[in-house]
């Protein structure tokens, strides 16, 4: 009773600690130094001039998406980025302005190999060589990636509220987990972020088993920056990224195409064709008449015109306006620089090009379109997107700070949850005492609506902490069994029997009969309890390939994911108990029509209400024939098999009569001998004649056998029974 009260009172301690951890915006702040403060600081990756970071979103593969946001009244943005950082922050930079974007162009370094500068490099000294050490590592490669660069985004000069977005690497987020069992159900379970409320949909129901369960997440901040007020977003999902090395110039190899002249190295024949009569060719079309001087002035300055309807029509022309197979060029004004792309460009936005001519230059239909708009300034969108596309999203309703070179853990989620402490079966190589004895397990369900990452969690009962153990990736609605100890009170003897089973029609086609069979494997689990309460435990069988389960206990889970399966039984207290599971893989063989195998099979497809009505008609007039000739082929294979009894005996006989010819004494032997051999060759005269009238009727009954069964095709086996309504 102690017992119960001090549990009572640990549950509810721990009930009112998340309660304050959810009234202190329900974060802890684990501020533990990760890097030891030597030499320099390392200072930021990115530094921007007037924007301040707003929200950071970590992901679970390496990156982060960072937004930063403030009123610029300048003509341009400067961003300080480090050399290594430049490639993903150019393809990843999305600039989002209310009302259209204002930026006209991205500049940035390009850096250029100078002969000699591969050069500077100190030289390898040759006795770490002999040494067999590493040489120490060059400082110049170190500096040029430490080294920052400037990117400057050019405005229009006026005064604008913009929101910059942008992806760099980031320590992934960690999940840990907590889980509090033996809780009685219909207690009102504490939400957080992602557990739908204490009321919704996934709330604790009256009856069965629960457990508390806690998630939280680990943030570490390596930007070399301090978080200050952001808005924080962990994603349980990792979309694709990848190292971008746009800041890096890149030109392609040519192929070397040489002028040798041609050279004909062997003479052609000639062939000669007949004169045919008929009527002659036509003559040739005249040539077209030249344009005059005039016209192509005018086609010329009327290019312009031409170049705008082609802006209308939207690529649908198949080339632009040309003069005499000569195409006419914009003016130059109106071309658009390399290095200054359009507005919108740096926002993601498409520019629409027109088709190409054939010296390259695409005209810019863009000019002609309305400005499209611009992404909207909160990124929430985006967030909501991944949450359609399958990542869960955990963001917090409260600013956090998270300093430089520190790490801080967050509270997700705090629900009840239906769980139970069981036992399970689940020999495994890295745990010698695992193929004798059960694991004690924490199962639980995920009655949320987001996928529960892979983390370490801890598992408390009663007022005591039983173990660890690891929680893999836990869809919404899946259930997980998570070992944290050996239980030892528990036993378990295994052994595997295999056989063959059953027999069914499977084809009839040109008299060839198939049926099938099982290959049926018992796997029997004896579990023995030494303890004094009853053992509700789970079996964990891997299954065999290309099998089913056959007449297994109703709560059975088949994880064919897994190549396993869960079979529950239950062992009584000081009592045991056996699990029988029972796997069958069907296969087909062929048979012959008198065996007894086809025998079976025949007999229960008559009596299947699924048969063909047809099919089951020619069988019936087939197994009739069938039925007069098995006997007469028995009887013929019995007699058979005498003959062959006799006519051995009747040899042997004779060998001892020869022996005996000239043995006066044994007369009486002699006449005994004569008279088993005289009946032995009366019964083999019978057996003989009998042979011959069967063969007769025998021939002439798998005749009219062979024809009726000739006559059937069933080419695949009865359809399942259909419910009725």
């Amino acid at each position: 009773m102690m017992r119960d009260q001090g549990s009572s009172r640990w549950a509810r301690r721990v009930r009112g600690g998340v309660g304050k951890a959810r009234t202190a915006l329900a974060t802890l702040s684990v501020l533990a130094s990760l890097l030891a403060a030597t030499g320099c600081a390392r200072g930021p990756d990115v530094e921007a001039s007037g924007l301040g970071l707003r929200r950071v979103v970590i992901y679970r593969n390496g990156v982060a998406y960072f937004e930063r946001e403030g009123r610029i009244d300048a003509e341009q943005v400067t961003f300080r980025v480090r050399k290594e950082k430049v490639g993903d922050f150019l393809a990843t930079l999305a600039v989002m302005e209310a009302g259209g974007s204002s930026v006209r162009s991205a500049s940035f370094p390009v850096e250029v190999d100078e002969p000699g500068e591969e050069g500077d490099e100190e030289p390898t000294d040759p006795r770490f060589e002999v040494l067999l050490k590493p040489p120490p590592p060059q400082k110049g490669a170190a500096k040029k990636k430490e080294r920052m660069e400037t990117v400057r985004l050019t405005l229009d000069g006026r005064e604008h509220d913009l929101v910059v977005g942008y992806v760099a690497e980031t320590p992934v987020w960690r999940p840990s987990y907590r889980l509090v069992l033996g809780e009685q159900r219909g207690a009102s379970g504490t939400g957080g972020a992602g557990s739908g409320g204490s009321g919704g949909k996934g709330s604790a129901r009256q009856g069965g088993k629960t457990a508390h369960l806690q998630a939280w997440g680990i943030v570490q901040n390596l930007s070399g920056e301090d978080w200050k007020g952001v808005k924080l977003t962990l994603v349980a999902g990792a979309p694709l990224a990848f190292q971008a090395t746009l800041d890096q110039p890149s030109i392609p190899v040519r192929p070397v195409v040489t002028d040798q002249g041609e050279v004909i190295a062997s003479v052609p024949t000639s062939e000669t064709s007949l004169a045919q009569g008929g009527e002659a060719p036509p003559p040739p079309p005249p040539p077209p008449p030249s344009m005059p001087m005039e016209h192509e002035a005018e086609m010329d300055a009327d290019d312009s015109s031409l170049r705008a309807e082609a802006g209308k029509l939207e690529g649908k022309a198949d080339r632009p306006a040309t003069t005499r197979g000569r195409v006419t060029r914009p003016e130059p004004k109106k071309a658009y620089a390399p290095m200054a792309p359009p507005a919108g460009a740096a926002s993601g936005m498409p520019v629409q090009r027109g088709p190409a001519t054939g010296d390259g230059y695409m005209y810019d239909l863009a000019e002609q379109k309305p400005a499209m708009p611009a992404a909207p300034r909160n990124m929430s969108a985006l967030a909501a997107v991944a949450v359609e596309a399958g990542n869960t999203r955990y963001e917090l309703p409260f600013t956090v700070d998270v300093p430089d070179k520190s790490a801080t853990m967050v509270l997700l989620m705090a629900r009840e949850v239906t769980g139970e402490s069981i036992f399970l079966y689940a020999p495994d190589g890295g745990v010698p005492d695992s193929s004798t004895h059960p694991f004690r397990v924490a199962r639980f369900k995920n009655e949320t609506q987001g996928l529960l990452e892979r983390g370490p969690i801890a598992v408390f009962e009663n007022g005591a902490f039983l173990g660890q153990g690891m929680v893999d990736p836990l869809p919404p609605g899946a259930t997980t069994t998570v070992p944290f100890a050996l239980e030892r009170a528990l036993a378990v003897d295994r052994n595997r029997e295999e056989t063959q089973e059953g027999s069914r029609l499977a084809k009839i086609e040109s008299g060839m009969i198939e049926i099938e069979r099982d290959w049926v494997v018992h796997t029997k689990y004896a579990i023995r309890n030494g303890s004094e309460d009853a053992a509700k435990t789970l079996v964990k069988h891997p299954r065999l390939h290309g099998t089913r389960l056959h007449n297994v206990p109703k709560e059975t889970e088949d994880n064919l994911g897994t190549g396993s399966a869960l079979l529950p039984i239950a062992v009584p207290a000081r009592g045991s108990a056996v699990l029988d599971v029972d796997e069958r893989r069907t296969y087909r063989q062929q048979v012959d029509w008198l065996s007894q195998l086809a025998d079976d099979a025949v007999k229960g497809y008559l009596k299947d209400p699924r048969s063909e009505a047809a099919v089951v008609q020619q069988l019936g007039q087939a197994w009739e024939m069938r039925g007069k000739l098995r006997p007469a082929v028995d009887e013929r294979d019995k007699l058979g098999n005498e003959q062959a009894r006799l006519s051995q005996q009747s040899e042997e006989l004779r060998r001892n009569l020869r022996a005996i010819e000239k043995n006066k004494t044994a007369e009486d032997l002699r006449r005994d001998l004569t008279e088993r051999l005289a009946k032995a060759s009366a019964r083999l005269d019978e057996i003989t004649k009998r042979l011959i009238v069967l063969e007769m009727q025998i021939n002439e009954l798998e005749v009219r056998f062979r024809d009726l069964t000739q006559a059937i095709r069933m080419v695949r086996p009865p359809s399942p029974v259909r419910a009725t309504p």
